[in-house]
Parts: structure tokens; sequence; C-alpha cells
């Protein structure tokens, strides 16, 4: 079983840094002990201009017997020779995968102390696995990488070169090139492709295998056009993980959303011949501004900011002394990394540090992190999550959680007929869900207020147009009532009653 990652140079970035990346020194070879057989490490050549790592699993046929996972495909289960004989020792496949996040585990995370400038920056890459089974044949691989920013080359392997006639092989030689794609990226995109080809895996698949599959397919698996067939083989067909995973990936698409298409049509609600006095803030900034407003009536103090992505209203709200606490929730680690980074957690005073907390988490899951907060704050995050997942959203704010305040904001369709750079009929960003009319936010608002006990006034933010309304809409919900989940009340006087 053998793969090749091949990179070129100059000598002012001489290919020689994949050994930096890979942790790896070019002039050895190492080896590494594995569950199922030694994992080899050696360059085939290594210079300023040309290095190539290659990375050989010695597969132990017998560990694969004695584990229980050594049998052969296509025979009976209990078929005594497909356990010693059988592919597992040349085609890639997830002991392949294993065995690269476990030799390159620094390296899949983008991790370099020793030249941290070098992970981040993509360099020219190609990738050779002489042996990939391809369930589904060279279209399936092309669908796969090509997205990724691969140009894919998938050779069918004949059965016999000796007898054409014998026909094609399910296996395939792929070489994938690239200048765009980061090592980091290349090897997360290897360790979930590789036993999704291959349609099977040599373990047990248990719950953890999601926790996985959404670390490697982090920044590229939401938006993948072939996420539910990645999912569904990856995680072996079990269809309550594979849904399991597949919500938590639609969270990741809206968290990983660039909010720099929303916010360029924003600014063009000004107009072209708008001069730079004349020119209101971005909508970006109007809502964030009316969002401090309505807390600062509500007089909330301990606010969740939930869908927070890369910290922009967070970083808004720590600013103002009068939140004493602010907690930031999104599904996307990168996300929160980005805004770790915006606020500087890490060069924060003891006091201030004491006031913020950003947590990762689902908006969909009940969280009883968040319970007792005075507000709570979803700015344009409703728009990004399908429909029929909303009342469990619903449930998990207004049910679960409670805050005395929940602040809404989302589109107001009716409006994006005012940007001249919007195409009619689209959605001001392709990863909306829906956008809502103002009657249909109304509508919404209000049924979600009387299930769960609060009362509800509409606000509109940025300028209100007389024929279509504001750009932005925004729920403004208070809490009146001790309500359950079943949606009856138990409010104070109604005991006393």
């Amino acid at each position: 079983m053998f793969l090749t990652v091949t990179t070129t140079g100059t000598p002012e970035h001489p290919a020689t840094d994949l050994g930096h990346l890979l942790h790896k020194h070019p002039g050895k070879a190492q080896a590494f002990s594995t569950s199922y057989g030694t994992a080899h490490v050696f360059y085939r050549e290594a210079d300023d201009l040309r290095c190539t790592a290659a990375l050989l699993l010695e597969v132990d046929p017998v560990a694969l017997v004695r584990k229980g996972r050594g049998k052969g495909r296509g025979g009976a289960p209990d078929a005594t020779l497909a356990q010693y004989v059988n592919d597992r020792p040349y085609a890639a496949s997830s002991l392949l995968a294993v065995a690269l996040g476990g030799v390159f585990s620094s390296a899949m995370r983008g991790v370099c102390r020793a030249r941290p400038e070098l992970p981040a920056r993509p360099r020219p890459l190609r990738v050779e696995i002489p042996a990939l089974p391809a369930r589904g044949g060279r279209d399936l691989v092309h669908r796969l990488f090509a997205p990724l920013g691969w140009a894919v080359t998938a050779e069918p392997v004949a059965l016999d070169a000796e007898f054409p006639e014998w026909g094609e092989s399910r296996y395939v030689r792929l070489v994938l090139r690239s200048d765009t794609v980061t090592l980091a990226e290349a090897l997360r995109h290897l360790y979930v492709l590789l036993p999704v080809l291959d349609d099977a895996k040599h373990y047990w698949v248990s719950a953890d295998e999601v926790d996985k599959l959404l670390r490697a397919g982090e920044g590229w698996l939401p938006g993948h056009p072939e996420q539910k067939l990645i999912t569904s083989r990856y995680l072996s067909r079990r269809w309550s993980l594979a849904r399991q995973a597949t919500e938590r990936l639609e969270l990741l698409r809206l968290a990983e959303t660039d909010d720099s298409e929303v916010e360029e049509i924003d600014n063009a609600v000004a107009g072209e011949t708008a001069t730079e006095e004349d020119k209101p803030a971005p909508l970006a900034v109007q809502r964030r501004e009316a969002i401090v407003a309505a807390l600062h009536e509500a007089g909330a103090a301990r606010v969740l900011d939930l869908g927070c992505g890369q910290g922009q209203l967070v970083q808004a709200l720590l600013g103002d002394t009068r939140f004493t606490e602010i907690v930031g929730l999104d599904v996307s680690v990168r996300a929160l990394a980005i805004a770790s980074r915006r606020l500087r957690t890490d060069r924060m005073g003891e006091r201030q540090a004491a006031r913020v907390r950003l947590l990762q988490g689902s908006l969909v899951y009940t969280d009883k992190r968040l319970a007792g907060y005075d507000a709570a704050v979803l700015s344009e995050v409703i728009e990004h999550v399908d429909p029929e997942r909303l009342p469990a959203l619903q449930h998990a704010v207004f049910g679960a959680a409670r805050p005395r305040t929940v602040l809404v904001t989302t589109p107001n369709v009716e409006y994006n007929v005012r940007w001249e750079t919007l195409p009619a009929g689209h959605a001001r960003h392709g990863d909306h869900r829906f956008e809502w009319t103002r009657e249909q936010f109304r509508a919404w608002a209000q049924a979600v207020a009387a299930r769960h006990g609060y009362t509800v006034r509409i606000r509109p933010v940025g300028p209100d147009d007389p024929e279509v309304g504001p750009p932005t809409q925004m729920a403004v919900f208070t809490l009146t009532t001790a309500h359950d989940t079943t949606g009856t009340t138990d409010t104070k006087e109604a005991k006393a009653a």
C-alpha cells in the first residue's frame, strides 16, 4: 500500500520545506508501528527543486485476522483463505487513511512550529496512489476530488495486462495535481476520501467517527456537491450517524459562510452617486448598532451570541462595559479560532478575559450551558437553516435556553429589488435557504412567541423604504411566562390563582 507526495520549489522557497511540513527529515527513513503492520516514511528525492515523500504501509495479514477485520471482499464471511488472501496489503483503503492520520497528524492539523508560516501557503503538489479501489469508477473519483481544486487523472488498472479482453478491475491509478491546495488540506482530503472510494472500513464505526469526519472535513466538506455520499460511505451507511453528521454539516455551512458577499451588497445601499459624506454606515454595522441598542433597552448584562461566526458582534459587545458576560456560540471550530484571533483573547487582561467565552456547539440541540442568560442574539442566522430544521432551533433557544430577551434579524426579501448589483430572483447569499417577506417573518415570529410564552415586536433595520420596507427586519422577543416545552403556560399569577 503506497502513496507519494511530490512538490517543487525554488532556491528561495525550496521543495525540501516539505520535510518541515511533514515533520519527517528528508535524510532519514523512519518506521512507525500501527495496529495492522508497519508504516514506513522515506524520500525518493529531496533537493531545492523537487522533493518526493513516500508512505509505504506494510500490512500484516495475520494481525488483520486476529483483529477480525481481514475478511476478503466478494467471498463468504467465513472463507478461511480469504482472510489471508485479499487486497488489503496492496490497495489504498481505510488502513492507509488511518496510517496517514497517525504518521502525519501534525501536518494534517497544519502545525509547523519550526516554520509557522509554511502550513497556510499553498504549494505545487502531486499525489500519486498506484492502486486505489474505486467503487463508482473513474467518474466518482473525479466527482470527489475535482471540486476540491485538484486536476484528476484516474487510469483504470486492467485485470490482467496480458488478457485485455478480461476488462478493467475496480482499481485505478490516481494522480492528483494542484497549485492551490495546502498540504494540510491535501492530507485531510485523502483521510476522508480513501475509505469513501473503497466503500469499506477495517474497523467498527462508532459515534466518535462523526467528530473525526467533521474535523477532517472542516473547510471543504460542508459545501462539497457529494457531501451526502461522502458522509454515508465514511460512516459505513449507519443512517443514524449519517443523519447526525448531515445536520452538523448544515450548520457548519452556515458558520463558514463568508460575510464579504453579503456586506458587499449591504454597502451598495447608499447608491453609486452618494458622496462619502452622504454615504451611510454599511448595513452590517447598522445591524450591530440596532442589536446593541435593543440589548440596552432590555437591560441585558449577560448575552449569548448564537451563531457568532467570526466574532464581529462579540467584539462590539465586549467594548461596552454594560455587558458583564458575553458568550459566543458557533458550530465551526475554524470560525471560533478566527473570532479568538479577532478578540485577541490570548492578550486579554484577567478582568476582560473573564467577561467573554467562545463555545463550540450546535443550535439545533439543547445545551445546558446556554440557560439563565438575560438575552440571546441570532443575527442573520435563521435564513441559513433548512426550514425543516427551524423547529429544532426554536426549541433549543426559546424552549430550553429561555433567555428573557431574544433578538432575531433576517433579510427582508422585498428590499432586494433596491440593489442593482443583485440579479432579479437571486438571494443575497448563495447559502440562504430562504429569505422572507415582512409578512412571512411576522407570522413566524408571532407563532414562536405564542408557543413559547414570549411577546414580540418587529423593528426595521436600515432605511425603511415606504414601498418595500427595510433591508433587514428584527424581531424582539420578550419572555412573559414560565412556559414549558409542551406549549402550556405556568405563570406565577396562575399558580397564585
